[in-house]
């Protein structure tokens, strides 16, 4: 699954990385962020008529619901669901986007705790998630832009710390995501991705922990060479400890 992540590239940066131009307003509205949770804003690239970056909130809510409360669960999307969940298949054939990061957080059991692990692309670049998209009109108010992040089954860098992964979309296949007629998704394969500790201030249950609070230290992207291992490494470690 995928209930955390980062962005913490400039409007800038994501502008010339996903080929778009973006307005004053949007501008604005990007900041670094560490610890991106479920119901806060997104930075998502979608097609509406125009390939831009908007912000979305990050939790489906379907057109039909009667309550928006639902988007509060619906964070995640099992790719192998897209065609058949109710929820999902109108949004999957018509309203495909891409939810941009630079790296996302699992937890990795260690003995009785659980150590936040962030995963990057080897290359640093921001990057997107598939992703699906709806418009959720109340009966008062103004509408309400959604998202959903798609996840499927962990790659072989993954797989020791969850059994499901979000589906990263390479840099060749983002056009051929966003366009409704493309049904395979991309492959998970794992080696453009490496992984490294960081501090508990990602922890799951830190729900009001500060988006803008850099726990990477001085190096804001944690890139630091004696914090970089890959979750291969460690595995690998942890397994000649336990044998002697």
């Amino acid at each position: 699954m995928c209930g955390r992540f980062t962005l913490t590239a400039e409007a800038k940066e994501l502008a010339k990385r996903f080929g778009v131009e973006i307005s004053a307003s949007f501008y604005k509205t990007v900041a670094p962020r560490y610890n991106i949770a479920p119901t806060q804003p997104v930075v998502v690239l979608a097609d509406d008529g125009q390939r831009r970056l908007m912000q979305m909130r990050w939790g489906l809510i379907p057109s039909w619901a009667k309550d928006p409360a639902i988007g509060n669960r619906m964070i995640n999307a099992r790719a192998e669901t897209l065609t058949t969940n109710p929820a999902l298949r109108v949004a999957n054939r018509k309203r495909r986007c891409s939810i941009v990061a630079d790296g996302f957080y699992e937890w990795k059991k260690t003995g009785g705790a659980k150590q936040p692990m962030r995963i990057v692309l080897k290359n640093r670049e921001p990057f997107g998630f598939a992703g699906l998209r709806e418009t959720w009109k109340p009966p008062e108010g103004e509408e309400i832009k959604t998202c959903i992040i798609i996840t499927t089954d962990a790659n072989e860098l993954l797989k020791d710390i969850h059994d499901r992964m979000p589906v990263i979309l390479p840099r060749e296949k983002e056009n051929h995501w966003l366009d409704p007629d493309a049904r395979p998704l991309p492959n998970k394969s794992s080696s453009r991705l490496i992984g490294y500790a960081v501090g508990t201030q990602a922890a799951p249950t830190a729900l009001t922990a500060d988006v803008h609070h850099n726990p990477f230290g001085k190096n804001k992207v944690g890139d630091a060479p004696t914090a970089l291992l890959s979750l291969q490494a460690e595995a690998s470690r942890c397994s000649r400890a336990a044998r002697g």
